[in-house]
């Protein structure tokens, strides 16, 4: 396995998720975000490779919806996905959000769910 530098900064959060490969569904929590991408862990298993999309409640409540992603990795009922497609005007509030994030100061809870989030 490759080591490979991410192009953008990833965020702690929680919200919530619900995603589709074909016919199936599952629901989970994004653990950490970026522009690109989320980490997840979910009731439905993924496998590398798999494309599925994404509904995401962020914490201010707002739903972002991601017609096509793909699984970059997955370790049990965890998994990474990066957008493929996202409409403009989406990636445009989820940027937003990111700023957002970048703005805040870390509180005690963020830096923790930071440090789990690279073991």
């Amino acid at each position: 396995m490759s080591f490979v530098i991410r192009p953008y900064r990833r965020f702690p959060v929680q919200c919530s998720v619900t995603y589709n490969a074909g016919p199936f569904q599952g629901k989970g929590m994004v653990w950490n975000l970026s522009w690109s991408g989320w980490r997840i862990a979910g009731d439905l298993p993924m496998r590398p490779g798999e494309t599925l999309s994404l509904t995401v409640t962020l914490t201010n409540e707002q739903r972002i919806e991601v017609p096509e992603a793909v699984v970059r990795w997955s370790r049990g009922q965890e998994f990474a996905v990066e957008n493929l497609v996202i409409e403009p005007h989406t990636h445009a509030r989820l940027q937003h959000y990111v700023m957002r994030l970048v703005r805040e100061p870390l509180n005690q809870s963020q830096m923790e769910g930071s440090w789990n989030a690279k073991l």
